[in-house]
């Protein structure tokens, strides 16, 4: 069958192999909070703030490093291809320890590094700027009190060289990603003065030249959130200007514009600017609430223009949504994989034909050809990638996530 399929797909001039292969060799990077629905594992933490927010009190939640470990071992069985981890600064294995924000050591994190290098995986990195007593006020790296403008400025920076040398163990540069909750619930009487402070402490924090080799530097904007729902200070508009001056890399959140905006759209303006695209693909439903990602037509834009503009190569692709409503691991697993399948059926598109009829003025074969693609057999070469991967097809992939749900989740309080 998957021979038939093949040839099919290479009368319309697709490499299946090609496809495959590429596939193979991007990387998903999985979001820890999924596991545990953002909580981390700080001695004595606070509750969830910065305008986030998880429902759901589905059974089996992570209550450690061991038990997230656990879960994160299960799901990479689950998942083809290779991926990555993506870890928040909340995560460290503080040992029982009351570390603070601004005391993070790369000791803190030796052991997750140690777990990746044990799965053959690169890491991902993220200062916590949420959560926190000086993070009470809704502001951070903009706050007007230089006290809690140093304090996150030291958070990040150190959570710059963690990543650094996360990167330099592992042989992958770490994609370290600042976000602030920064905002305000009503009009603010001088947006300006947050918006320079702002810029004012990023630049302090990007001030050491770091080994891109090493650490990638990202910035990561939001329309609104809860608490911030007239003024976020990190803007689109402010971070796509900061990233294009400092050519840092920026983060692209599918959850953090418009609920009818795309940022399928806004992906080869970026990267015609920036030397690096991060994404971090999640499901925004009315507002901020990231949801499972689903093989949906706002995840395959995405997929189609990274594909499009040969951009996999500039992009890091990275996941972040959490769902307590339903068995964590299947979160984790179906999305990742429904993140996989959009991928795949970009790169079966016949890219070639699809070009030289758009420059011809022929929209009619365009056309045709992209409707004609969405009925092609696709789901046979990915249950063919699944095989070659030894991961479960589809038709098992839910029994396996049941099996380890009755076998450890259960057996969590």
């Amino acid at each position: 069958m998957f021979s038939q399929v093949k040839d099919h797909y290479a009368s319309l001039g697709i490499d299946v192999e090609q496809a495959l292969t590429t596939l193979a060799n991007t990387p998903i990077s999985l979001h820890c909070w999924q596991g545990d629905d953002v909580g981390g594992f700080e001695t004595g933490a606070g509750e969830l703030s910065g305008g986030l927010a998880v429902t759901g009190n589905h059974p089996g939640k992570a209550r450690s490093l061991d038990e997230l470990r656990q879960d994160l071992d299960q799901v990479l069985k689950l998942l083809p291809g290779t991926h990555r981890l993506n870890l928040h600064a909340i995560y460290g294995d503080f040992q029982g320890q009351k570390v603070d924000r601004d005391a993070i050591e790369t000791s803190h994190f030796q052991s997750w590094i140690d777990w990746a290098k044990s799965h053959g995986i690169g890491m991902d990195f993220n200062p916590s700027c949420f959560s926190h007593d000086k993070a009470g006020s809704g502001f951070t790296l903009s706050s007007p009190d230089a006290g809690i403008r140093d304090f996150w400025i030291e958070h990040c920076q150190r959570a710059r060289s963690i990543a650094a040398e996360m990167g330099k163990q592992l042989g992958s540069p770490a994609v370290t990603n600042v976000w602030v909750p920064d905002g305000m619930k009503d009009n603010p009487a001088d947006r300006q003065g947050y918006r320079q402070r702002l810029s004012d402490s990023l630049d302090t924090v990007f001030s050491e030249k770091l080994d891109l080799a090493h650490n990638i530097d990202a910035v990561e904007c939001k329309l609104f959130g809860i608490g911030s729902e007239s003024m976020v200070v990190g803007s689109h508009e402010f971070y796509m200007g900061y990233a294009m001056k400092n050519q840092t890399a920026l983060c692209l959140d599918a959850g953090h514009f418009h609920p009818t905006e795309s940022i399928a759209d806004k992906i080869s303006s970026v990267l015609m600017y920036v030397p690096h695209l991060l994404l971090h693909v999640s499901r925004g439903v009315r507002w901020d609430s990231d949801h499972v990602v689903l093989l949906d037509d706002p995840t395959q834009a995405i997929m189609q223009e990274l594909v499009r503009c040969d951009a996999l190569p500039r992009t890091s692709i990275g996941l972040d949504f959490f769902d307590a409503s339903i068995n964590r691991i299947a979160a984790w697993a179906i999305g990742t994989r429904a993140a996989q399948k959009a991928l795949l059926l970009a790169l079966l598109e016949p890219q070639d034909k699809l070009r030289a009829a758009e420059l011809e003025g022929d929209y009619t074969t365009r056309l045709a050809l992209l409707e004609q693609n969405k009925a092609l057999p696709w789901s046979i070469v990915w249950e063919e990638f699944c095989q070659r991967q030894d991961t479960p097809g589809e038709s098992q992939l839910l029994a396996e996530i049941k099996s380890y749900e009755a076998s450890t989740l259960s057996q969590r309080s």
